[in-house]
């Protein structure tokens, strides 16, 4: 069976950072009641000519630079967000018209929230196994500061924008390759569409959700491993959705892992949502801390409620 390999990556983030003593000043909060509870001290807004289409046009064009491939190449968009600037076009389809992609790439948005990147990558991969084609655009983007209620101070501090691309080959070679996805419907987190009257913010129970995120992310971890056969040690990174220091740290200790393998970056991005797993593996493969050979999980878990874990190899550009 057919898998995939990362062989590029782009992000972009907005240019306006806000810190936790600027939240501080809008809300009843502090830089050390976030920091203890999330592990989060700035995030990233859009300002009025970013949307999270045009973050994702940002990231996807400097995959594709960095891939080496031609627009043609691409035989497929898919664009993971819940924050999309429009019904239609989609994002995807934005992309598609901005990189001049060929019309007959399929171009879509998925929603899956949190897991959106990991169902992004799995989709991608079916319509390449479907209708043929090497190469595939799988991008996550949000602008939730748009999504937020600034006086909630137990999510506003919570959230940011940002967008993260991947270009992905489908591979005949024997690298390891495993994906698992799950839902189940839940409104423990919600963010409000256009049949709700008046605003919609993003609303979340913060126990249920760090109760199901502390399950969800070791039993989709565990699954692609005993799929593949591999191990916890063979795995040279793990890239969990970055919602909350605390839930990663939990599963690090409940798996008894190796908490340098678990990539971290929320302190800087807070939860960017879809855009999180692709931002990390972009920040991974800038710094030179991805190489060209080695295995990487990645772990998303959020709203919907869905879950979902891809395990893959990085061939590099």
């Amino acid at each position: 069976m057919n898998g995939l390999q990362l062989i590029a990556t782009g992000g972009a983030l907005p240019e306006r950072t806000v810190t936790n003593e600027d939240l501080s000043r809008m809300v009843d909060t502090s830089d050390e009641w976030i920091t203890t509870r999330t592990g989060i001290r700035t995030r990233h807004y859009c300002g009025d000519a970013e949307n999270a289409a045009t973050l994702a046009i940002s990231a996807a064009r400097q995959a594709l630079e960095r891939s080496g491939l031609a627009p043609e190449d691409i035989a497929c968009c898919v664009c993971a967000t819940l924050s999309a600037p429009d019904a239609t076009p989609s994002v995807a389809c934005q992309v598609q018209r901005a990189l001049h992609l060929p019309e007959g790439c399929p171009a879509l948005d998925v929603n899956a929230a949190c897991s959106g990147f990991v169902y992004g990558a799995a989709v991608a991969r079916g319509l390449l196994a479907t209708l043929g084609g090497a190469y595939a655009l799988v991008i996550g983007c949000e602008a939730l500061s748009r999504l937020i209620d600034p006086a909630d101070r137990s999510t506003c501090v919570l959230f940011g924008d940002g967008a993260g691309a991947a270009v992905f080959a489908l591979s005949d070679e024997d690298a390891p390759f495993a994906v698992t996805l799950g839902a189940r419907g839940d409104d423990a987190i919600h963010a409000g569409g256009p049949d709700r009257k008046g605003s919609a913010p993003i609303t979340m129970d913060g126990k249920a959700v760090f109760r199901f995120a502390v399950d969800a992310l070791p039993r989709s971890l565990n699954k692609i491993l005993q799929e593949t056969g591999l191990t916890l040690d063979d795995l040279d990174w793990v890239v969990c959705h970055q919602a909350n220091s605390r839930i990663i740290d939990h599963c690090v200790k409940h798996l008894n892992a190796d908490a340098s393998k678990f990539y971290k970056n929320m302190d800087r991005h807070g939860n960017t949502s879809a855009a999180s797993i692709p931002v990390a593996l972009n920040e991974l493969a800038e710094t030179g801390k991805l190489k060209p050979g080695q295995k990487v999980a990645c772990v998303g878990f959020g709203g919907g409620l869905t879950w979902g874990g891809i395990l893959f190899g990085y061939k590099g550009d």
